[in-house]
């Protein structure tokens, strides 16, 4: 007897990170939000993310969001993001594509012009604006996590590099903030090999040691993120703008500037007054593609000061796919997926 299962995706990319959005072929999972979902996934059913990120059916530098059924009473749609370093609780460039992939898939109703949309995180409610026309969503501004910086001039000894100022910032995840100029990155496509190999060597040696803990969401994990913040220079439409890149642990280097790094770029810069609210800052990754993000105002998360601000992008969709998936392939590890494909 076949042991066969069926998945759909849709296939997006926002500033050229894929996010593959799973639409239908997985069973309920268990948990009342997004983030109880998000955790029964890592510890029961995370064949899931290595089955669509992993040769033959994917690669690591893409990114999965799983739709789910809300726990939160205003959010439209739930989604678990999946990605090489595993569960991360927000990302901006994920929200884009999600948003987009459920508009324009008619799984949330397009109404045309400028749309609210509520999604559900598992890092909270992310509020989205979406700018549609024709058919199409031409622009997604997401508000998701409030930004704050964790731990400032942090220093760290790299093998082969040296010493390594960072600042530790949380905006959906513990990004390290990195000055690129400090080590001689330009941040051209041209450098993304040795931006990757840098980001590698800093992560093994910076992780011990570093906080894991978020003051309302617990645990989130060893350092998955590292960004690259470069020089700012006015932009000809005169918004700031500058060089950016986020690298993932392990060995990807994103292809968009990332929504969350964006955000962990104006915390830190508020913070040190280089912008106020109202302000914003264009971000450009090695490939030249680019977000916006916007600082809103102060906040605070657990009495800790914080940022809020948004990211503007864009997506498109790729593809509409059914994959078939094969239990008894031994290139598929079914021991903890075989549970969660709907038969």
């Amino acid at each position: 007897m076949r042991r066969e299962r069926s998945v759909e995706l849709i296939d997006t990319q926002s500033g050229g990170d894929v996010s593959r959005i799973v639409t239908a072929g997985i069973e309920p999972i268990p948990g009342t939000t997004a983030l109880e979902k998000a955790r029964y996934l890592q510890r029961e059913g995370d064949g899931l993310r290595r089955l669509l990120l992993s040769e033959p059916y994917g690669d690591p530098a893409m990114s999965v969001d799983l739709i789910v059924e809300p726990g939160h009473p205003e959010a439209q749609a739930g989604y678990i993001i999946m990605e090489a370093m595993g569960y991360p609780m927000y990302s901006g460039s994920n929200t884009i594509c999600t948003a987009t992939a459920l508009l324009e898939s008619g799984m949330i109703p397009m109404t045309g012009g400028t749309q609210q949309v509520v999604l559900e995180s598992p890092a909270g409610l992310a509020r989205v604006t979406a700018e549609c026309a024709d058919g199409r969503v031409e622009s997604i501004t997401t508000k998701g996590e409030p930004a704050f910086v964790a731990d400032r001039d942090l220093r760290i000894d790299v093998p082969e590099y040296g010493p390594v100022r960072f600042d530790l910032v949380w905006s959906g995840a513990y990004y390290a903030l990195v000055r690129a100029d400090e080590h001689d990155f330009a941040i051209t496509a041209e450098e993304q090999i040795a931006l990757t190999a840098f980001g590698d060597a800093f992560v093994r040696a910076a992780r011990p040691g570093l906080r894991q803990e978020h003051p309302s969401l617990g645990d989130v994990g060893p350092l998955p993120f590292v960004h690259f913040a470069g020089p700012i220079r006015r932009g000809l439409d005169g918004v700031d703008e500058s060089p950016s890149a986020t690298y993932v642990h392990p060995g990807v280097i994103c292809r968009s500037p990332t929504g969350t790094g964006t955000s962990a770029r104006l915390a830190l810069m508020a913070e040190d007054g280089e912008l106020a609210p109202g302000d914003a800052l264009r971000t450009i990754s090695p490939r030249g593609s680019s977000f916006v993000g916007t600082l809103l105002g102060p906040t605070q998360v657990e009495g800790l000061s914080a940022w809020d601000s948004t990211t503007t992008g864009a997506a498109r969709l790729m593809a509409h796919s059914r994959i078939t998936v094969d239990l008894d392939d031994p290139l598929v590890d079914a021991s903890d997926l075989e549970p969660l494909l709907r038969q």
